[in-house]
């Protein structure tokens, strides 16, 4: 499972740890990422998303159908990516 949001898009950013002589070392800053279960209401099914929290916080905006369609269209997610559960 990659460390990437299916709505937003985001992934992990590298950075640097800096000490307090201020050397520096190579380091990630990973994304809040988490699988949440969603139920799809125009398919009449439950899907799971790898999403982060301001994932969430656009899926409770726009709404589950406007979100991914707009994620499909951006290329962050495709349709066979998305886990159909039952």
């Amino acid at each position: 499972m990659s460390k990437i949001c299916q709505i937003t898009g985001k992934k992990a950013m590298i950075g640097n740890n800096v000490s307090h002589s201020k050397r520096r070392t190579k380091r990630t800053f990973d994304v809040n990422l988490f699988t949440k279960k969603f139920y799809y209401v125009e398919q009449d099914c439950w899907i799971s998303l790898n999403i982060c929290a301001n994932g969430l916080r656009v899926i409770n905006k726009k709404g589950l159908d406007a979100a991914l369609n707009e994620a499909v269209t951006k290329g962050y997610c495709d349709w066979k990516s998305i886990k159909i559960i039952g």
